[in-house]
C-alpha cells in the first residue's frame, strides 16, 4: 500500500481518536440527513466491499481495523482503493464500533457514493421484471426484497412514496451486497402513475381483495412490474386501480396476509418459474 500517515487522497492514514473529524463524518452517515448531504453511505464487510469494487463501484473511503493488518485480502482491497484515489483509514475496533453502532463490527467498512436510477430512464423490455414498493417502512424488508430481486434476476426496484432509506446501514446489511447489483429508483405516487401510463408492461399488484390466484396469471407475454403495498395498509386505491391484475396469495391458516418481504419473494419466484417454464 501507499505510505502511511498522510492526509492526501489515495493514501493510508492511521486514525486513533474518536474526536477526529474524519471519524465524526463517518459516524454522521448513520443519519439520513447527513447521508443525503454527503451523497454517501456505509457498507460493512470485506466481501461486500470486494463485490462492490468488482461491480464497478468506487470506494470513497475504506476503513479497516488494526487487527486486519497483514490480511492479504484486506491489503489487496486497500491497494485497489488507493490506486483509484480513495482514502484508506486504519482505526481501532473501538472506532469501528462507534461508526457502525455495533459492539462487534466487521473489520472492514467502505464508504460509497449513492446511486439512483431516474424513473424516466426505466423502459422495461420483454422478459424484464421490476419491483415497485409502495411506502415500504422496514429496512429489513427492503433489504430482503433487494436481495431476492437480485437472486431471481429482476432488473431493479422502484420505491414509491415516502419509504425507508435504501442506503441506511440496516438496509444495506440486509441486502448482503445486492444493493450494488440491483438498480434503485425513487418516485412520488404521482410520478409513478404518470410513468405507468406510458408503460408497455403487465402491472401486477397483490391485494387482499384480489380475485385472481397469483399462480394463474400469464407472466410471459410482456415485461412485468410487480407492485407491492405498504406493510400495514397495503396498496392505496389509486395504485390498486392502475394494476392490470390484482392477485392474491392463498392462505391456509388464520393469518390473512404475509410479511411484505416474504410475499414479494413468493411472487418473484412464481414470475421467474413461469418465465423459465419451470415445474416446481
Amino acid at each position: 500500500m501507499s505510505e502511511r500517515g498522510s492526509g492526501a487522497p489515495g493514501r493510508v492514514k492511521e486514525v486513533s481518536s474518536l474526536a477526529n473529524p474524519l471519524v465524526k463524518d463517518l459516524k454522521a452517515l448513520a443519519l439520513k440527513k447527513f447521508r443525503d448531504q454527503q451523497n454517501a453511505f456505509l457498507a460493512e464487510g470485506l466481501k461486500l466491499v470486494i463485490d462492490a469494487l468488482d461491480l464497478g463501484w468506487r470506494v470513497k473511503t475504506l476503513v479497516f481495523a488494526k487487527s486486519a493488518l497483514g490480511n492479504p485480502a484486506v491489503e489487496k482491497v486497500a491497494a485497489r482503493v488507493v490506486a483509484k484515489g480513495g482514502d484508506v483509514l486504519e482505526v481501532s475496533e473501538k472506532i469501528l464500533a462507534a461508526i457502525t453502532r455495533r459492539d462487534n463490527p466487521q473489520t472492514v467498512i467502505g464508504v460509497f457514493e449513492q446511486r439512483l436510477t431516474k424513473l424516466a430512464d426505466i423502459r422495461p423490455s420483454d422478459g424484464d421484471v421490476w419491483v415497485a414498493l409502495d411506502r415500504v417502512r422496514d429496512p429489513g424488508n427492503l433489504g430482503t426484497v433487494l436481495r431476492t430481486a437480485d437472486a431471481v434476476g429482476a432488473k431493479g426496484i422502484i420505491l414509491v412514496g415516502e419509504t425507508t432509506d435504501p442506503f441506511a446501514l440496516e438496509t444495506v446489511r440486509a441486502t448482503m451486497g445486492s444493493i450494488f447489483a440491483v438498480p434503485v429508483s425513487r418516485a412520488t405516487p404521482e410520478a409513478f402513475l404518470a410513468w405507468r401510463k406510458g408503460l408497455s408492461a403487465l402491472l401486477v399488484g397483490t391485494h387482499l381483495k384480489g380475485a385472481v390466484d397469483y399462480r394463474s396469471v400469464d407472466y410471459t407475454r410482456k415485461p412485468v412490474v410487480l407492485l407491492m403495498g405498504n406493510e400495514q395498509q397495503g396498496l392505496p386505491d389509486a395504485l390498486a386501480e392502475t394494476c392490470d391484475r390484482l392477485v392474491r396469495i392463498p392462505q391456509a391458516g388464520r393469518a390473512d396476509s404475509l410479511n411484505l418481504a416474504v410475499a414479494t419473494s413468493v411472487m418473484l419466484f412464481e414470475i421467474r418459474r413461469a418465465a423459465l417454464k419451470l415445474d416446481f
